[in-house]
């Protein structure tokens, strides 16, 4: 009498099993995604020393790999500017259209442009393809910014002090424009663990102000020799590279504290040392932490923001 009831139940089980592998088979996420909701639990990416002895050869064509494909001078509307804006695309090796991925928008410097880090030759993508071959990095979507956000024909004619406040709206535009853009456009992840923010020099400073002002968006943040302007400082005092974006660092909660902030600067940097060490002063005071790394022999350079991009691809979304 009671075997009826002891078969239905095998069956039952049986379904359940069956379902479970089905979903194991699903490509409804990145092998980087998976990292991303797992990866985190495991590590603690503060305890991990960065390096920066990277060989040369991470930042040249290696027979063999793939590097992707990248998309050049992507155009869309920035209601902040008035005008039409670009972007360059890096879409990485593997490209699936039909799946999520994470996402990063690397930030350039002063004088610079969305080509300056996402370009044919450009050490990121070589770098990156490198990584991403030696797996040593997941799979992501990078988007090379223009922080310049105002009319375009206008931009060749402005002062330096008339730019710095045009590069300040991009803080604004980011949000409102570009990533709604990027999201509409790319397979990229809205979640905030698995979108991601770096610059160097003007770019680490606004990489700061833009992750500290919408920190429930982005995860991972990277600064690397940010300058003046983000916070009150005596830096440059009196000119237009010290007026501050904010007046101290917002507090995280605890639902948006960052996974992994990340901030360095050469001892030879001729420019941005004292306000790099300025900024991790503050974050610790504030009991935010950071990893923040003053680094021994280093300039205001490419080199240098090589060596910090590689630290950081090894545990964006890690």
């Amino acid at each position: 009498m009671i075997r009826k009831p002891i078969r239905l139940l095998s069956l039952l089980v049986a379904l359940c099993l069956f379902l479970s592998a089905c979903g194991k088979g699903s490509r409804t996420e990145t092998t980087a995604q998976t990292a991303a909701q797992t990866g985190s639990a495991q590590k603690d990416l503060y305890t991990i020393k960065n390096r920066y002895d990277i060989d040369e050869s991470y930042f040249k064509e290696q027979k063999g790999v793939d590097y992707g494909k990248i998309i050049k001078n992507q155009s869309y509307y920035s209601t902040v500017a008035g005008d039409e804006k670009q972007c360059n695309i890096l879409l990485p090796a593997g490209y699936d259209a039909s799946l999520t991925y994470p996402a990063m928008y690397v930030l350039h410097g002063f004088w610079g442009s969305h080509s300056t880090l996402i370009n044919d030759g450009a050490f990121l993508p070589l770098l990156y393809g490198n990584m991403l071959a030696k797996k040593q990095t997941v799979p992501m979507i990078f988007v090379g910014v223009d922080m310049y956000t105002d009319k375009a024909a206008d931009k060749e004619h402005m002062s330096d002090a008339q730019k710095r406040p045009a590069y300040d709206k991009f803080i604004t535009e980011i949000h409102t424009d570009l990533m709604p853009f990027i999201e509409k456009t790319y397979p990229v992840s809205k979640e905030r663990r698995e979108t991601a923010i770096a610059g160097y020099s003007e770019g680490g400073g606004k990489a700061l102000c833009i992750g500290f002002t919408y920190l429930d968006e982005f995860g991972y943040i990277a600064s690397f020799a940010p300058n003046t302007g983000v916070i009150p400082t005596d830096f440059y005092k009196g000119s237009f590279w010290s007026k501050p974006y904010m007046e101290a660092f917002p507090e995280p909660t605890a639902d948006n504290t960052p996974y992994y902030l990340y901030m360095a600067v050469g001892d030879q940097d001729p420019y941005c040392l004292e306000s790099t060490l300025y900024y991790r002063d503050a974050l610790d005071d504030m009991h935010i932490r950071n990893q923040t790394d003053l680094v021994e022999g280093y300039e205001h350079d490419k080199v240098f923001w090589g060596q910090c991009f590689y630290n950081f691809f090894t545990k964006a979304f890690q």
